[in-house]
């Protein structure tokens, strides 16, 4: 019986390899939904106790940099908008708990009779792009010298030379043509746009 197969109502097969095996597998959701899925499936493993098959849920994030109403906002996006990752031992119970939570539409795989787990390196990659400096960095990508144009701001519309980069607080001086004249204005890096 270890080498058979057993195959529920909706034509998954799981085999005796596969439930012993703990791995992190995607799970597709509405696209939105990724939050309330991670607290619908959280709530489901404890009132069902499901502790010793399903070991964490995640919706991967990682932190940056946008400009909103002229100041610097650190905002979490979604690494990957509409799935959730769910670390746990695939058993036919464990899949029914999962596959049948509200906003859930299934798990990743070639199809829908055999979910896939995620490669080891995958999951590592991920987990450190998560869990990178807990402070967001700044990355300007301008140089001294490179011609952009002000996407926002007072400036907007206005084209001009780089003169100086702060690499350490995003900022750069750029030289612009106001009323004819060259005008020095400093301004985050994020709110330009190479020509």
């Amino acid at each position: 019986m270890a080498e058979e197969q057993k195959e529920n109502q909706k034509g998954v097969h799981f085999d005796e390899k596969t439930k012993a095996q703990r791995a992190w597998y995607a799970v597709h959701t509405y696209s939105g939904y990724e939050d309330a899925v991670l607290r619908y499936l959280k709530q489901r493993v404890e009132s069902l106790s499901m502790n010793d098959k399903i070991f964490n849920v995640i919706v991967p994030k990682e932190k940056k940099i946008r400009i909103k109403n002229g100041k610097r906002k650190v905002v979490e996006d979604k690494v990957y908008p509409g799935y959730v990752l769910v670390d746990m031992i695939l058993s036919e119970d464990s899949w029914y708990v999962v596959r049948n939570t509200p906003r859930v539409m299934g798990f990743v795989g070639p199809d829908s009779t055999k979910p896939t787990p995620l490669s080891t390196d995958e999951i590592e990659y991920l987990l450190s792009r998560m869990n990178e400096d807990k402070e967001t960095k700044f990355k300007v990508e301008y140089a001294v010298g490179d011609l952009v144009k002000i996407v926002d701001g007072p400036f907007r519309d206005y084209e001009g030379k780089i003169l100086e980069v702060d690499d350490e607080h995003g900022r750069v001086k750029v030289s612009v043509p106001v009323f004819g004249r060259e005008t020095i204005v400093e301004i985050d890096s994020l709110q330009l746009q190479k020509i």
